[in-house]
């Protein structure tokens, strides 16, 4: 929550568009962040995103309510002032460990779509020598992204801590004015000030005033965003149920029928849910494709599907991406009959709910290997999802091996989800609600492609493959046919990056380019 920069903001500092790049070498820069580096000078949405992910939806609630008093705070009494109501309603008693995993695992994403394109050519330029971050936003909220991302030091709000919570006070004040100054005077000592300073704001001429040449940004929210390529890393692995950047309006209230709010609208996306799971266990099978458009999931169904086994003849093996849980079901339902699924990892719940037989695997490779040769032996159809954990940006992770060493009869299927509110999927959170949160979203969609089953001289029993080789042909078609990325990257970095384990315990890139 930001005011405009004044006429006498923008006269004071030349624009950033007046910078060339040509005229002479600069090594360092200090830059502001919301306004500045961000297109949305509102840091709002980040602390919400921190309150509903570490706090739960009653203090995200709670915080939504005191917005109008915060902005009011702003305009009419100080920006210190506002942040300081913020950071105490948004950190009280939380454990600093779930702030950081927050900070790790869901807003990196939400920050890197909004950087400015023109502000950040600027920034990255300085990149020879040092470059410096300097927020009124907590130093824990944005250091995750401001080093992976941007490459940068940070300096930020301090929070007090105690007994491993936030204590909901601030350590030194907030970072704005005269104090950003003191910090850049501190980090660049030697007395060489920064080459470059960028700012936003009228806080900001503190410190753009001891910069060597600085520029003003001036406000747009429809600024050009840099690509995700243009930043020094890209995002692959995010946790966090929310699919948009929650702005107030949009976090309160229904904007439009495809972006409906984070909190009001969760009783009708419930009752949704309910409706669609319902449906899963009480129609016949090969109607349930059609009643989904009847309650608006949209089910595109492509290729030719593999025939059913015939009596006495071992099934085919379904190898899919995995987008969300409810995979090996809407392939089931595209098919038209039953497919047994194995997994890793499965909840008491969700087997509750399931129209399908799913099997659960030891993660003992022989053992898994003899239970999967079993079934497809027994003349049943598996859906299998070698990527071993979902994933969802537009990037595979790297298929196990595993299954091209049982059979031949591989069919590789290609799935895109649509989640326009909540996303069906989680590393940290419950996992038993993936699937109520997929059926929650207003107008939940799957696209299921079959594709061409292998053929003999691509598979390890008549071709004489390695299983390897294999799976990464598989990788490659259902990339290629999707247009996303193949990885190399696992299940473990994954729950590494977001979760701090391993991903064997259900808890709530190739081109040299660093992956997120």
């Amino acid at each position: 929550m930001a005011p405009r920069p004044g006429t006498a903001a923008m006269s004071r500092f030349p624009p950033v568009s007046s910078y060339d790049a040509a005229a002479r070498e600069r090594r360092t820069a200090a830059s502001d962040l919301d306004g500045t580096l961000l297109a949305s000078s509102s840091a709002f949405p980040y602390y919400f995103l921190v309150a509903l992910e570490a706090g739960g939806y009653l203090r995200a609630l709670a915080l939504l309510l005191l917005a109008p008093f915060i902005l009011l705070l702003y305009t009419a009494v100080s920006e210190p002032a506002a942040i300081g109501l913020l950071v105490f309603a948004t950190f009280t008693g939380l454990r600093v460990r779930d702030v950081e995993a927050v900070a790790r695992g869901v807003l990196p994403r939400h920050y890197a779509a909004g950087v400015r394109a023109d502000s950040w050519e600027v920034f990255r330029g300085c990149g020879a020598g040092r470059r410096v971050v300097v927020t009124a936003s907590p130093a824990v909220m944005v250091s995750p992204f401001v080093r992976e991302f941007l490459g940068a030091e940070v300096a930020g709000t301090e929070l007090g801590t105690f007994c491993g919570r936030f204590t909901g006070l601030i350590s030194g004040g907030v970072l704005v004015a005269g104090r950003k100054r003191e910090v850049v005077e501190r980090l660049f000592a030697g007395g060489d000030m920064p080459d470059v300073g960028l700012g936003d704001r009228e806080s900001d001429h503190d410190f753009m005033a001891i910069c060597k040449e600085a520029y003003m940004v001036p406000t747009n929210k429809r600024a050009p965003r840099a690509a995700p390529d243009a930043l020094l890393s890209r995002v692959v692995f995010h946790d966090g149920r929310l699919v948009r950047r929650p702005d107030p309006a949009h976090a309160l209230f229904m904007v439009s029928f495809d972006e409906k709010s984070a909190l009001a609208y969760l009783p009708v996306g419930f009752a949704l849910a309910v409706l669609h799971v319902l449906i899963s266990l009480s129609v016949l099978r090969h109607l349930v494709r059609h009643t989904y458009r009847l309650t608006g999931i949209r089910l595109a169904v492509r290729g030719t599907a593999p025939p059913a086994p015939r009596d006495g003849s071992p099934g085919s093996l379904l190898v899919c991406n995995h987008r969300t849980a409810l995979d090996p079901i809407i392939v089931a339902v595209a098919l038209g009959r039953p497919v047994t699924c194995v997994t890793y990892s499965v909840s008491r719940l969700s087997m509750a709910i399931s129209p399908i037989p799913a099997v659960a695997l030891a993660r003992d490779r022989e053992a898994d290997a003899a239970r999967i040769a079993a079934l497809l032996s027994s003349g049943r159809d598996v859906v299998v999802c070698p990527e071993g954990t979902t994933c969802r940006e537009p990037c595979l992770l790297r298929f196990s091996a595993l299954f091209a060493e049982l059979t031949d009869r591989i069919v590789p299927v290609a799935l895109e989800a649509s989640q326009s509110t909540y996303y069906g999927s989680t590393a940290r959170g419950w996992k038993a609600l993936d699937p109520w949160f997929f059926y929650m979203n207003p107008r939940p969609g799957y696209k299921v492609t079959f594709l061409p089953a292998l053929r003999p001289e691509d598979t390890c029993g008549a071709g004489g493959r390695s299983a390897v080789d294999v799976a990464n042909h598989v990788q490659a078609v259902i990339a290629k046919e999707l247009g996303y990325r193949c990885t190399t990257l696992t299940r473990k970095d994954k729950y590494m990056k977001l979760a701090g384990n391993d991903g064997t315990v259900a808890t709530a890139g190739d081109d040299g380019r660093k992956f997120a």
